[in-house]
């Protein structure tokens, strides 16, 4: 495993070599996009369309649209609360392509985005405390801005404490901090405990922004973090829940006796069991990874043999199990985490059932570009579930999937 500041100059060096071109897709520079004039400069010759070069024209396209998507007057892309974790998203996915923060309009951005930060160190409007500051401090760790260092650190430490410890803070009155033993223990939920229980999309973001800030796996916080984590997989030789299966896949939660977004069922012994689903287990494997864990360890095994039997993008799987009308929900957050997570474990071929060999980046390039819209954007037709109706947050975590993939190629070749 790179270190996190290895990996911010990686993704960055990335940026610049291969995706240096991303300047010409965005307003007013020249390019097959229109620009701020009105005007449209012809695109450069195309190249060899290999997977590098076919990504990077999604990337461009992508980009070139979440830049007409900025606010001229607040500098920021969504509004609300919505507004301070997708502008950093956006800042992150435009510095990680090589554009940099210097920039006017970007340096504007990271402004505006920092002057949500509380006095507490927290990142965010009125909701969503722990998404929001864990995202800005993804945002806050791509570029080394010396101006970005202390509201970064402040935001890191006010986020430590929203897991759930015997440290968390802002719990209600009547509520007593969770022991070891307790299935909330080292998870993080939507804010300081007031919803009274923790979740893996939550801890995940959690810890994405503790491995962007430098944190190391011997802290504390990944620690906790790996006892949750344990708690919300399907196996049972190392999750003391009593739902707990042996599939290998991760469910949402292990709180309030159990809790999974593709449902629940029965087996054969009448006993109840939680369905494991893709963008959790994903979540999981990678939260594993940063956290410390190695491919030799039984968690990490099984959650790789959970991905290789459910190898899918055409929908994000083990949710239509539970309801075939879901079978799509979540699906480009399940498509971020999982370029996010597979780059993490440093394996370019999936081998399924069947003994087929699945190339992770090529197959998610192909299927991103059948799924792109002719402005650039992507949006979730078929399921507005989870704010994937917005074509701005879609579009974020779909240019994010895509840099993690140019940057596995360059680290994994094709052969």
């Amino acid at each position: 495993m790179k270190g996190s500041s290895s990996r911010r100059w990686t993704m960055m060096a990335t940026g610049i070599v291969i995706l240096g071109a991303v300047w010409c897709a965005l307003p007013g520079r020249n390019s097959g996009v229109q620009a701020a004039d009105g005007s449209t400069a012809a695109p450069a010759a195309s190249a060899v369309d290999t997977p590098v070069v076919k990504a990077q024209d999604l990337l461009k396209k992508g980009l070139a649209y979440l830049r007409t998507q900025q606010d001229p007057k607040t500098f920021t892309w969504g509004k609300g609360d919505e507004a301070p974790g997708i502008t950093g998203m956006a800042i992150t996915a435009f510095v990680q392509s090589g554009v940099d923060p210097d920039t006017d309009w970007l340096d504007h951005a990271g402004d505006a985005m920092i002057a949500f930060q509380k006095k507490d160190g927290g990142v965010y409007d009125t909701l969503l405390p722990a998404y929001s500051t864990a995202i800005v401090i993804r945002a806050l760790s791509s570029a080394p801005e010396a101006e970005w260092k202390e509201p970064r650190e402040k935001a890191v430490a006010f986020l430590r404490t929203l897991q759930w410890t015997d440290k968390i803070q802002g719990l209600p009155a009547n509520e007593q901090p969770p022991t070891p033993d307790s299935p909330k223990w080292g998870g993080v939920g939507y804010g300081s405990g007031k919803e009274g229980r923790p979740d893996l999309s939550n801890l995940q973001m959690f810890l994405d922004a503790m491995h962007d800030a430098g944190i190391k796996p011997d802290d504390p916080a990944y620690k906790n973090a790996v006892i949750f984590l344990s708690r919300t997989q399907n196996l049972s030789e190392t999750n003391d829940q009593k739902w707990a299966g042996n599939d290998g896949g991760f469910v949402y939660s292990p709180a309030n006796a159990g809790m999974s977004a593709a449902g629940e069922y029965t087996d054969a012994n009448g006993k109840r069991m939680l369905r494991s689903y893709g963008s959790m287990t994903y979540a999981g494997l990678k939260s594993m990874i940063y956290a410390g864990l190695t491919r030799d360890d039984p968690r990490v095994k099984a959650a790789w043999a959970w991905i290789a039997k459910n190898w899918t993008l055409d929908d994000n799987p083990g949710m239509k199990e539970g309801d075939p009308k879901s079978a799509q929900a979540g699906l480009y957050y399940y498509y971020h985490t999982l370029a996010r997570a597979l780059h993490a474990y440093g394996e370019p071929i999936i081998v399924d059932p069947q003994g087929n060999k699945h190339d992770w980046r090529i197959e998610l390039i192909n299927k991103l570009a059948t799924l792109q819209k002719p402005d650039g954007n992507w949006i979730g037709d078929k399921n507005p579930k989870w704010m994937e109706s917005n074509p701005v947050l879609v579009t974020c975590y779909v240019t994010l999937a895509l840099e993690e993939t140019l940057t596995d190629l360059k680290d994994h070749p094709v052969k």
